[in-house]
């Protein structure tokens, strides 16, 4: 059996949303749709207006709030469609646990990054260097919580993230010139093999023609072919012709 107050809380929920949802005007909703078109392409919990410790509970309920604002049915811009496609399309990578895995871990580059400049800064700060090392970290954790701290993080992200992209895109360009590359040897490989084929083919074809020439001139070629001129012969016993050949005479 289900959890009764699980269902009355769901219950209170679409009730609160159709509420919300009633009282926003046209502009908010057009509004909404630009914000999310101009949203930084590689990083879904921008769309979704969501915090990177977000919980996959958390992106389900702000993409079923903000996917009713801009759904095609009930916003009139022009692009509600885009803006809603792009919103499932960012609830999808977060809900796919190696999506989301690799988004985080591009977080955590950043976070890190972030901290250790953060770091070097303090050691030639002598006041602020104190104060971390008596509060034990504390200070730490207030300065990441900040705005400031959030709003360098969300650009250091984006600029790690595209980073990452241009590179992904540089390789699968160079995976595609080399396919491009092997496509290629294969089939000037194909070619020439059908070149020699063809080549072996015909010179099979001549091979009855080649053999009657052969037995032709074996036996000695008596016969001259129609049309064949055929040089004078030899004639030993005239002495006045000097390409006469003469007999030789043996001691």
């Amino acid at each position: 059996m289900g959890d009764p107050n699980k269902s009355t809380s769901t219950a209170e929920e679409d009730l609160l949303l159709k509420t919300f949802f009633a009282e926003v005007s046209e502009v908010e909703r057009d509004n909404e749709v630009i914000r999310i078109l101009s949203c930084f392409k590689l990083n879904p919990f921008e769309y979704l207006k969501l915090p990177f410790d977000a919980t996959p509970e958390e992106v389900k309920r702000q993409y079923r709030k903000l996917s009713l604002l801009v759904h095609p049915d009930k916003c009139k811009h022009p692009q509600s469609k885009e803006a809603f496609a792009a919103l499932a399309k960012a609830q999808q990578l977060l809900l796919d646990e190696q999506e989301r895995g690799y988004i985080l871990s591009q977080v955590n580059a950043a976070k890190e990054e972030l901290l250790a400049k953060r770091k070097k800064h303090l050691k030639k700060d002598t006041a602020s260097k104190i104060k971390s090392l008596v509060e034990e970290g504390k200070y730490e954790q207030q300065y990441e919580r900040t705005e400031e701290f959030k709003q360098e993080l969300k650009l250091k992200v984006r600029e790690i993230l595209t980073d990452q992209e241009w590179r992904r895109r540089k390789m699968q360009m160079r995976i595609s010139e080399e396919e491009g590359r092997l496509k290629k040897d294969e089939e000037e490989t194909k070619e020439m093999w059908k070149k020699k084929r063809e080549h072996e083919e015909q010179w099979e074809g001549t091979r009855e023609q080649r053999v009657s020439s052969w037995r032709d001139f074996m036996k000695g070629g008596k016969k001259a072919k129609k049309g064949e001129t055929r040089p004078p012969k030899l004639k030993t016993e005239d002495p006045n012709k000097s390409y006469v050949q003469r007999p030789v005479k043996r001691g």
